[in-house]
């Protein structure tokens, strides 16, 4: 066999590739086709793989290491291959301190291992920092061959160690990050388990002598705790949590981009057209009937214009009529739809008093209150509970920092909206605060029509699900310029102008149009 393929080896790379699996199953030294070949002290082995070599069917690309993939770069191979080559070449190593969190080389290409001396090696692409240290004790993991890694409580303690080194030289994450992953562990699964953590890491550090590293794991944790002062804390979602105001760090990454986006652009000024105090009214009253809709409360129109009209509930519908009254009562007053937050605890306030006014008739829902149950739509959940007034608080900093209106309103409503603070009406309190932001300004207010809805709500998952903004600002841009052409000085033309924009159908087929 190997006659064979010596005499083809001439005709390609590739074709020798196709052999090359016949040769490894024939051979006696069990090696695997596999993307890295070990070198071997066997003598035969090490032979056979020296032929491999002069034949071109394989590659030597560092120590002891080759490959059959003549394609790729030796810095690709080794980078992607890095952990089973640990595992093969080092046995019994600890992937440690960073590496146990980050699973990756630096960005200056380097991973740090504990193992039985203190040693560099260089491999193209990729620097392992041998650190002498304990090897693997009780609740390290294997990972890739007889490569282990450092459990959780390990690592924190191995992180809290001193560094001479600093950024991606540092075998170490920076402090606020241990911090951040502490206070992750309090937001996922309690104290309890925080505390868990702190019991388990205190008999690793007598049992591979970090003594000092657990005092310091144990300062943390206390202050996280609010047992210490949390001025013994450095990063914002620790000293949130420590001063009773935890939030949710990944909404404030999703608000953070929608606040870069809408920074970024040039929005158009669109005058209030609804100025005199019926032309307001009248627009506010389909700016409640769509709101409601939107969200499953369905009546007729001529129906909801009576509840309108004498401000009585159907008495067959009470709850569901006060949803549109209480959701009228807000949009339709000039002068509540001036009010917008100078604070983030304002803002809190802000909420909490329009939602008592939105769901006064569901008392199961508590109005005016805060969640105090997690809720969920579909497959998204939304901020936890516990988070809701921290992740407020924290996603005030965006919204202060933007100047038009048309950007303020679309940050907050978004903002409300995936917040969902409250149990019920979170889609109507975000479009409430939303319209606040333009009344406030003399813009046209926002309506969703109903032939609408899936644009408005399809937006709203994109930014979520996707981090894309554009999609989300170009429907609010397009809602409005639908909503600009409304003139409620008339209600009955009115609404034949909506009409002509099928605004009230639904269903894949209709579209919004934009009439003049």
């Amino acid at each position: 066999m190997e006659n064979i393929l010596h005499k083809y080896s001439y005709s390609g790379k590739y074709f020798a590739f196709l052999f090359f699996k016949i040769v490894i199953m024939e051979s006696s030294s069990q090696l695997h086709l596999q993307e890295i070949i070990y070198g071997s002290p066997d003598s035969v082995t090490s032979r056979r793989i020296s032929k491999w070599e002069n034949d071109s069917i394989v590659r030597k690309i560092a120590a002891r290491i080759y490959t059959p993939n003549f394609e790729d770069t030796p810095e690709d191979i080794i980078q992607r291959n890095i952990f089973p080559i640990l595992g093969n070449l080092y046995p019994g190593a600890v992937l440690s301190h960073r590496s146990a969190f980050e699973f990756a080389p630096t960005s200056n290409g380097q991973v740090f291992v504990t193992y039985k001396y203190t040693k560099k090696v260089k491999l193209p692409g990729i620097t392992i920092r041998f650190m002498e240290g304990a090897s693997a004790i009780k609740g390290d993991t294997s990972f890739s061959g007889e490569l282990m890694v450092s459990q959780r409580e390990r690592a924190l303690l191995e992180n809290l160690q001193v560094s001479r080194q600093t950024g991606a030289d540092s075998k170490t994450i920076a402090y606020p990050q241990i911090e951040e992953k502490l206070e992750k562990i309090i937001r996922v699964n309690g104290e309890d388990e925080l505390n868990a953590v702190r019991d388990r890491a205190r008999e690793i550090s007598e049992e591979i002598g970090m003594q000092e590293e657990f005092e310091k794991l144990n300062k943390i944790i206390s202050a996280l705790l609010t047992t210490r002062p949390s001025k013994e804390l450095k990063s914002t979602v620790a000293v949130a949590r420590a001063k009773g105001t935890p939030y949710d760090p990944v909404r404030l990454q999703l608000f953070e981009i929608l606040f870069k986006e809408l920074k970024q652009q040039e929005f158009k000024n669109r005058e209030e057209q609804n100025k005199t105090t019926q032309a307001y009214r009248n627009f506010a009253f389909y700016e409640s009937y769509f709101s409601n809709y939107i969200e499953g409360t369905v009546f007729e129109i001529g129906v909801a214009k009576q509840i309108i009209a004498t401000q009585q509930p159907l008495v067959a519908r009470n709850e569901d009529s006060h949803d549109v009254l209480g959701t009228y009562q807000l949009v339709s007053n000039r002068q509540e739809m001036k009010i917008v937050p100078y604070s983030g605890d304002n803002l809190l306030e802000i909420l909490q008093y329009r939602h008592e006014i939105l769901l006064s008739a569901r008392s199961d829902k508590n109005p005016g209150k805060f969640k105090d149950k997690n809720n969920q739509a579909g497959n998204t959940h939304f901020v936890d509970m516990e988070l809701v007034r921290g992740t407020i608080l924290q996603g005030f900093d965006f919204y202060k920092a933007l100047t038009h209106p048309f950007a303020k309103a679309a940050y907050i409503m978004f903002m409300v909206s995936e917040v969902h603070p409250f149990l019920d009406g979170n889609g109507r309190m975000a479009r409430v605060m939303m319209n606040a932001e333009l009344s406030t300004a003399g813009h046209t207010k926002i309506i969703i029509p109903t032939v609408y809805r899936e644009d408005y709500l399809g937006a709203l998952r994109r930014l979520t699900k996707n981090n894309d903004p554009k999609v989300y600002i170009r429907m609010l841009e397009r809602a409005q310029a639908f909503s600009h052409t409304l003139n409620g000085a008339d209600m009955n033309e009115m609404e034949e102008k909506m009409r002509k924009s099928n605004a009230f159908e639904e269903g894949n087929e209709w579209v919004l149009k934009i009439t003049e």
